[in-house]
């Protein structure tokens, strides 16, 4: 006799908690990733890092609306020496705002510089230490692979040691499309080789002391970047490793399929366990890429950062233009962090439907709002004045503030 695949489910208890994997805290600046801190949100600005000014402007306003680690570029040893300008100007105008830098091609020179000045180095596996492909080639040797870890491990040595002297961190950010060419004649362009760049640079950061790390694993194609992440995380597991894991699903692309995209990804992990830090990558201005990030978290119930808004989708038996007074309801305490607030159309929906929630505002007679305290109708009163009717209701239990 056949077995359900489902049959033994009753027999189960669920915990709808996510359970995070459990990593090691990496200090950057005032901001702590992993350890079971909340997790951390990322963006990265645009600006030119030589326009000092500017730079100082877009970090501040990234910061302002919840963006808790911000990225800047260093293309250059100029770029690197401009970060002493803007932490300077950060700490005078504003407060010290964690940054993290990119440094790229060949950029052992930059890295010192820029690790002068900032918390963390994001270096890339594939162009640390960069070669020019040879196209003639068709084969690495086991000799000849060995001996460029060798010279990555003597490149890699004065940073490891700056920033593990200073106590600062770094992320080693494997990306899909930028694999070392002695990666991808060995493990070929797949996620186990996106995880063996990764681990070969966690290994000489090891030899040296140094385990103020956090690891990336991005591509640009979800499915690749959920089985890279995945494959890190049992990898570390096995070997004894606990770092914690940014997340990002990069050149995801704009509009509303680059935040699906981005969603899929980053969702899919976090729901596994799996991640400590995100950001969201979108061909758009940097600061929209912040509130899809907390919408994430709050989705997961991982922060909770926002008023989390209860509706059904409006059918037949709905009583009044439920967009339109779900829009109003919004407009009127989405500034209220932390609130569970329903608005149902009927009475089917509402009120079991919203029992999870701090307020309902439930269709049940037409021309009238039922109002409700979690699962008990307060008032009735004319649809007219629901909104304002519920306002008074909240203030009335003390959790109300003005926007």
């Amino acid at each position: 006799m056949l077995t359900h695949p489902y049959a033994a489910f009753n027999q189960l208890e669920y915990d709808t908690t996510i359970r995070r994997c459990k990593t090691r805290p990496v200090k950057v600046g005032n901001v702590t990733i992993g350890g079971g801190h909340p997790v951390v949100v990322q963006s990265m600005i645009n600006e030119d890092t030589l326009n000092i000014e500017g730079s100082v402007n877009a970090i501040r306003h990234l910061h302002e609306i919840g963006c808790e680690i911000v990225r800047v570029t260093v293309p250059s040893m100029a770029h690197a020496k401009a970060l002493e300008g803007i932490k300077q100007e950060l700490r005078q105008t504003y407060e010290d705002v964690p940054i993290v830098a990119d440094v790229h091609h060949n950029g052992m020179k930059i890295a010192l510089e820029v690790a002068k000045h900032i918390e963390k180095v994001r270096i890339n596996p594939g162009l640390y230490v960069f070669e020019k492909p040879n196209s003639k080639r068709t084969e690495y040797t086991q000799s000849e692979f060995e001996e460029i870890g060798e010279k990555i491990g003597e490149t890699l040595k004065p940073l490891i040691i700056s920033l593990r002297d200073q106590g600062k961190a770094m992320r080693i950010g494997v990306n899909h499309g930028s694999l070392a060419e002695r990666i991808l004649f060995t493990y070929g362009d797949t996620p186990e080789g996106m995880v063996e760049s990764a681990l070969e640079f966690v290994r000489i950061c090891e030899y040296l002391d140094f385990r103020n790390l956090v690891i990336s694993m991005k591509a640009s194609r979800v499915p690749v970047m959920i089985a890279a992440y995945r494959l890190i995380s049992k990898r570390m597991n096995e070997l004894g490793m606990d770092y914690p894991l940014h997340l990002g699903v990069t050149e995801a692309g704009d509009g509303e399929y680059g935040r699906i995209k981005s969603t899929a990804g980053i969702a899919t992990l976090l729901a596994d366990g799996i991640g400590d830090t995100i950001r969201v990558s979108l061909t758009e201005s940097p600061e929209k890429e912040i509130p899809v990030c907390y919408s994430i978290l709050q989705a997961l119930g991982l922060r909770k950062t926002m008023v989390e808004y209860t509706a059904c989708p409006s059918c037949g038996r709905t009583l009044f233009n439920l967009e339109k007074v779900l829009h109003q309801v919004r407009e009127a305490t989405k500034h209220l962090t932390g609130l569970d607030i329903a608005v149902m159309g009927c009475i089917v929906n509402g009120p079991g439907e919203m029992a999870d929630a701090d307020y309902g505002y439930v269709g049940k007679t037409p021309g009238y709002i039922s109002l409700y305290r979690r699962r008990e109708e307060i008032k009735k009163v004319p649809e007219d004045d629901g909104v304002e009717e519920l306002i008074s209701l909240i203030k009335a239990d003390g959790l109300w503030v003005d926007p």
